[in-house]
């Protein structure tokens, strides 16, 4: 059996609650690492180089694009966001399984590279309103930019389709059982091969 680790790329609308999910699933999982992006925006409170981003000016961020170094980037929201080939490779090289928390444009990029070694899972709130109240109450975003997220919420949303998965986040046990769930059945497809 082969011992390279799975991609897995997980999509959600801004709010819907990946990453404090995929923070619950790394804590009970150990095989699983979180692919670390490159983004052009300023920290946010509380968030380390390194752990949450690796942060880099636009510059930087244009360099790296030159020299091919990304899976996929994007520009959301004004700044830049990517996913370096050489570091999801170091990890799947390990055995583990690496986790890209993208959009759905960089999802259709990332199957494209890993092709059957690629699963896709989305994330979705219980409802448009619901997800508006979470966008208040993290009280990070300005009204505009709120209603610049709901609107991209729409238009992620409707790329749910094209996931392996879709999980709706209306409570939190439910849904990270649902997530661990994604996990274990491509463990159990990976052991078809297993011989003794």
């Amino acid at each position: 059996m082969s011992t390279t680790g799975v991609v897995y790329v997980v999509s959600a609308p801004s709010g819907a609650g990946k990453t404090s999910l995929l923070k619950a699933l790394v804590k009970i999982q150990k095989d699983i690492a979180v692919s670390v992006s490159h983004t052009t925006r300023k920290p946010r409170l509380q968030e380390l180089e390194g752990v949450h981003y690796h942060f880099v000016s636009n510059t930087e961020f244009e360099k790296l694009i030159a020299e091919d170094a990304f899976i996929e980037y994007a520009r959301v929201f004004d700044h830049y966001y990517g996913t370096s080939k050489a570091s999801v490779s170091e990890l799947t090289e390990k055995g583990l399984d690496v986790i890209l928390e993208i959009d759905w444009q960089g999802a259709k990029q990332a199957r494209k590279v890993f092709k059957e070694n690629c699963v896709s899972i989305f994330i979705m709130p219980p409802s448009l309103a619901a997800l508006r109240e979470r966008l208040l109450e993290r009280g990070q975003d300005s009204q505009e930019v709120i209603a610049r997220r709901m609107a991209a919420a729409k238009s992620e949303a409707s790329h749910a389709k094209e996931y392996d998965y879709v999980i709706i986040n209306d409570d939190f046990e439910e849904a990270l059982k649902d997530l661990r769930a994604c996990f274990r059945v491509q463990k159990l497809k990976s052991n078809i091969g297993f011989q003794l």
